[in-house]
Formats: C-alpha cells, structure tokens, sequence
C-alpha cells in the first residue's frame, strides 16, 4: 500500500494506492502546522479503504513550509560567511532591474542583514589559494559566529565550488563553536559558479533549513506515532529524498508541492495516450502550468522564487497567485482584478461559511451554477451559495455591475491570468501551444480548462478521474533522485572524452553515495556555450558522451533558441550535473470499482446565457459520452464541459474531451 500526500494553500490531499485502485481523501490545510492537516487527510483516507497504518509500506510527502517561508520573507536568526570585501553581495545583486519599466520597483530585502554577514580571512582562486585561511582565524571567526546569537549560518566563499577546503574548516570550526546551529555550505548546496546566485541561494538553505527541519521532526514523530513508515520528501526537481537530507537544505524542496503535480500529470498524460500535454494544476490558492513533452516534464538549470534566485536543478513550473480561493478586489483605478491574495483554508471562501466576506473565484463558479450547493466539495466543505451572492454582490456594487456579470467578470479575469501564465511556458519560450492537450487538475482547474484551452487555440482536454489529488498520486510515482554537479570550464584540448568521463563518474558516485543506492541509474547534464557567451543552454546526454554528439545536440538546441549556429565556434562545457535516481512504483491505473454516476439538470449562466446543464455526479465509466453543456462532479473536482466540447471517458477513467477546429 503506497501513500502520498500533498500539502496545498486550501487543502491537503491523501492518495493511497492499493495495485491499481486510488483511494483520496482531503481535508483542510492547517497553516500553523501542516502536519496536523496531513495526518487528518491520511486518517480519512486510510478509515475510506479500511485500512490501517500499520499496512502503509511507503511515505511520499510533497509540501509547502519552505514555499510559503521563502515568499513571507521569513526565516530562522542566520549569518552568513562570504569571503572578505565580497559580504554584501548578495545585497548588491546584479545590475538588471526587477521590472524594465517600474525604476521603483526593488528586489526583496536579503533574508540575513549587514549587522550578521561576516568576512571571512580568506581567498580562493580557481587553481588554489591566493590567502590561506590559518587556523587561528578561522577559530576566531567561527567564535565571532557563535557570539551572534543565530540558528543558521550559510558560508559561501569564492571559488569553494573547485576548492571547497575553507568551507570545510569553517564547518568544523563551528561545529565546535557552535554545536547546535545549522550550518550550509555553498559548494554542497549549489556546487557551481556565479558567486551571486550561489551565494543567494546558500543564504535560502540557511535560512529556511532549521523551519523545515522542525516541521519534518513534528511529521516524522506523530508519524511514527500513528504506525506511518518515515516519509520521503519530494524535491524541486521531481525526486524524492530521505527525511534527513531535505531537513538539512530546505533550498532543495522549495518547488516541493507543484514538482509532485508536474509528476503526477506528466504520468496521467502516458497513460492517457497523450504524451504531448501543457498541465494545469489550479487548487484553492495558486496556479502551476508546466510543458510535459514526450511524456517527460521539461526541467530547467536554475529559476527565480518570489524574485529570489535559486542555482538548483528544478522543473520548469511557473506559478501564479489565481486559484479557487483567490480574491476579487477592485483596484484604485476602478478595474476588477482577481489575487493574488487569497481565502486560503482559514477562513476561505464566502460560501465556505466559514468567516470569508470577500468574494472569490469559487463564489463566482457557485452562484454562475458550475457548482452545486447540494454538492459538498471534497473535504466535506458544504456550499453556502447565498452567502457566496452576498460577496459578489457587495463588490458588484463598488465596481458599478450587476452582480452576475461581476461573476462572470471574476472568472473572466481569473482566466485570463493563468492563460498568461501558460503563455509564459509555452509561447514565451518558442513553443505553439496548439499542437498540445491541455491536461486540467488540481480540484479547480477542470473548471476553467475549455475556457483557457480556447483562448490557446487548444482543442483536446485530459481530464484524469484522480485530478483533484493528482499531485498526491505524482508523489507516489515519483522517482528517488539525488543531483551533483560541478563546474568544471573544458574548452580547447582540456574537453575530451576522456576528461569528462572522469568528472561524470567521479559526480556518479558521489550520488549513488548521497542516495545510498550503489546500483542508482545515473543520467547527465551538460551545460555548453560557445566560447565567449554568458550562459549556457543544458544537454542532457550519456554518461559516457561523444564529443560530437554533444555538440550537434547543443547546436540543434542553440539553433531552435536563437536562431543559428556556429560550427566554427569554440565550445565550452562549464557545468556537468549527474543525477541517481531509483524508479518509483510502477502503476496501472483502472477504472473498476466506482459507484455507478447520477445524472440531473441544473440552470446556469454561461457567456452571459441562461442555460442548463447536463449534471453527471460520480465517476463516469469507459465509453460514456459526454457532451456539452454538462458538469462532470468527480470525487475532487468539477469539469465544465461548454457547448461545442463533448468527448467519452477511457478505460483509466480519464475523460477526454475535443473541440471541433
């Protein structure tokens, strides 16, 4: 029996899967103490299949404690450690500005200020020490460190990604120093080049390690308690971790709760016969849209977090504050805007009756009838639809409308910034959206599907029977993985097979160690610019690669990103990343089991016409037909089918739908 578990800003969602048979469960998010959410979402799971802990042979965890810190700012008392005449650096930033237009605009504040960054003694070039950094300084500094009063330190030194033997010190300096405070190290962190972007993100790990350590210690323990095997926790780049290594680099896990949805979909879309798919994951607080292509979601070398950058291997994912739970305001120029502040879970939406008075996206979808009031949402949240017309109508007034096309305004508005939102992964960087499926989940996103697939010129929709805990069932397919990568700067004679076979197996190593799995698969990234360039494009190649294939592969790539290629060019290889990964479990997801579905009509309003819709409630079975206008009210989500859409539901039980061109 495997067990997965996604925290989310609305609910938390539970997925046990028994062979091939899923069996969820929700219950509300407990920000104060998300573990507190996550074992009533397992109770409730566990008491629906009548079963017991004890049967529970694996734990996957995806959640949101080092997301939500990292946008709050917010973080443990931390120094940070930087080379001396180099501790502003992180401060100092680089030279482009936030926003091209907006000269106000500012990056976020550092999470550690002037007062806690100390300088260290010391200097590293690439081929070694210029300034050693003795013995007694480093004792001396380390005792400055502990004077300070701090939970973490973060020690990022220059070059220490070739030449890390001053961090090291350091480390067991403070060790002595300071026994009890947590300490992160750039070049186990990062391990590559950029003094900027390693610095930031050491400062990241340091900062927020102690707030999910504590967390996980909280989880694994009542875990325990409740018979529960240890979890293992997803990280930003679709791998899963042991409990130990996610607590010491929280920078790790940032992406934690949409990577188990990039996974869950990229899974669903195989299975579904559509390997090609844009996934949309709206829930009750945020929208991810991520590219699966050839059934594998794209990744990226590194990204940006609430305008913090993080030099991480991570999926391409891109986030926005638009899901059920997001907020209608209007803004001081009189325009409808929607989030990105949003009900969240406490106390959520107007028609959750739960304290809201501010009108959201899932008050819209109620009172336009695309929600039923006498349909609880999962969770066991009961629909209070005139307090939902109560919200509306109270901004309707402000904003001069007449409260249904506030609604519908509201949806309008929440649509089209998640279609910006998929324009961004998939237009934005070279890629037509038309000649793929867009695959909707999370408990919201089946809503809003035909209407955003229309506005991309999208014809087919893949709605999973599991997409309202699909980030959940991801959590259980996923991979174990461990990343190493280096910075190593071949070019000239000094690239050779040879050379970078030795580096591979050398990182291969290292991360079947890190992993504890002498026999991991081992799969390589390598990031390659021509001679001169700032940046690199990544590769992903053998592990025993031919230089050739390298570089036709890297050129191909330049070609289709800029627009040409340079075969009398130099080439540079100034990062090699090698990842071991364990598979996950192998599913087969079935249909069977499933109650049969009701069928009724309800009235709605729909592009500012009445109308009514077919209401097909439960999990419908292979080969039904669906056609629009109907909803489909599946155990955790709701699909929209509007005219003009109509599909049949698959032998997993995934519906799917088109749209004549």
């Amino acid at each position: 029996m495997l067990l997965g578990v996604d925290v989310g800003g609305t609910f938390t969602d539970a997925v046990l899967v028994v062979g091939g048979r899923v069996v969820s469960a929700k219950a509300p998010s407990t920000p104060a103490d998300q573990s507190l959410g996550v074992l009533a979402a397992i109770s409730a799971a566990l008491e629906r299949a009548g079963s017991s802990a004890a049967e529970v042979t694996a734990f996957c965890h995806g959640m949101t404690v080092a997301t939500n810190a990292l946008l709050e700012g917010r973080g443990v008392p931390t120094a940070l450690v930087i080379t001396e005449g180099f501790t502003d650096i992180v401060e100092l930033g680089r030279q482009n500005r936030p926003e091209l237009y907006r000269l106000c605009a500012t990056r976020p504040a550092p999470l550690v200020g002037a007062q806690l960054r100390f300088p260290a003694p010391e200097r590293m070039t690439p081929d070694g020490p210029l300034r050693a950094l003795t013995e007694a300084e480093c004792r001396a500094l380390a005792r400055r460190v502990a004077g300070a009063g701090v939970e973490s330190v973060g020690v990022t030194l220059l070059h220490s990604y070739r030449h890390p033997e001053h961090e090291l010190e350091l480390r067991n300096a403070l060790a002595e120093e300071a026994p009890d405070v947590h300490v992160s190290l750039s070049h186990e962190v990062v391990g590559t080049f950029r003094e900027y972007e390693r610095a930031a993100t050491t400062e990241v790990d340091a900062a927020l390690s102690p707030l999910l350590g504590r967390y996980l210690r909280r989880l694994e323990q009542r875990g325990a308690t409740a018979g529960l095997p240890e979890p293992a926790i997803m990280q930003s780049n679709g791998g899963l971790i042991d409990v130990a290594s996610a607590a010491d680099h929280a920078s790790w896990t940032v992406l934690s709760g949409p990577a188990g949805g990039a996974a869950g979909a990229a899974f669903a879309a195989v299975a579904a016969g559509a390997p090609d798919v844009l996934c949309f994951d709206m829930g009750g607080t945020s929208c991810d849209v991520c590219v699966v292509d050839g059934g594998e979601v794209r990744e990226q070398s590194a990204g940006e977090i609430a305008g913090r950058p993080l030099a991480l291997p991570m999926l391409a994912v891109h986030t926005v504050g638009a899901g059920g739970g997001s907020i209608a305001w209007r803004d001081p120029g009189g325009a409808l805007r929607v989030g990105p502040r949003s009900a969240g879970a406490d106390p959520g939406p107007a028609c959750y009756g739960r304290g809201g008075t501010e009108a959201t996206v899932t008050d819209a979808n109620l009172m336009l009838g695309y929600l039923a009031a006498d349909a609880p949402l999962a969770g066991g949240v009961a629909l209070d639809r005139e307090r939902a017309e109560r919200a509306i109508a109270t901004l309707a007034a402000e904003l001069g409308l007449a409260p249904l096309d506030c609604a519908e305004g509201i949806i309008e508005v929440a649509n089209a910034e998640m279609t910006r939102a998929l324009r961004v992964v998939t237009v934005q960087r070279g890629v037509d959206p038309r000649r793929f499926a867009l695959l909707a989940f999370g408990g919201a996103g089946p809503l809003h599907a035909a209407a955003i697939a229309d506005q991309l010129g999208i014809t087919r929709i893949v709605c999973p029977r599991a997409s309202g805990v699909l980030a959940a069932l991801g959590l259980v397919i996923s991979p174990r993985r461990r990343d190493v990568q280096r910075s190593v700067f071949l070019s000239g004679p000094a690239l050779s097979a040879a050379a970078v076979s030795a580096i591979v197996a050398e990182l291969g190593e290292r991360a079947r160690r890190a992993l504890g799995e002498p026999e991991a698969a081992l799969g390589a990234t390598y990031e390659l610019r021509y001679r001169g360039q700032a940046f690199e494009l990544a590769i992903r190649g053998s592990t025993t690669p031919a230089l050739g294939e390298l570089r036709e592969a890297f050129e191909r790539e330049h070609d289709d990103r800029y627009g040409y290629r340079d075969a009398e060019q130099k080439l540079e290889l100034v990062t090699i990343r090698v990842s071991a990964t364990v598979p996950g479990a192998e599913l087969e997801l079935t249909a069977a089991g499933a109650p049969p579905i009701q069928r009724g009509r309800r009235a709605a309003t729909l592009a500012g016409a009445e109308l009514e819709l077919e209401v097909v409630r439960g999990a419908p079975s292979p080969g039904t037909e669906i056609a629009g206008p109907a909803v489909v009210e599946l155990a955790e989500a709701t699909l929209l089918v509007p005219p003009l859409w109509s599909g049949s539901v698959d032998e997993a039980g995934t519906i799917m739908l088109e749209r004549p061109r």
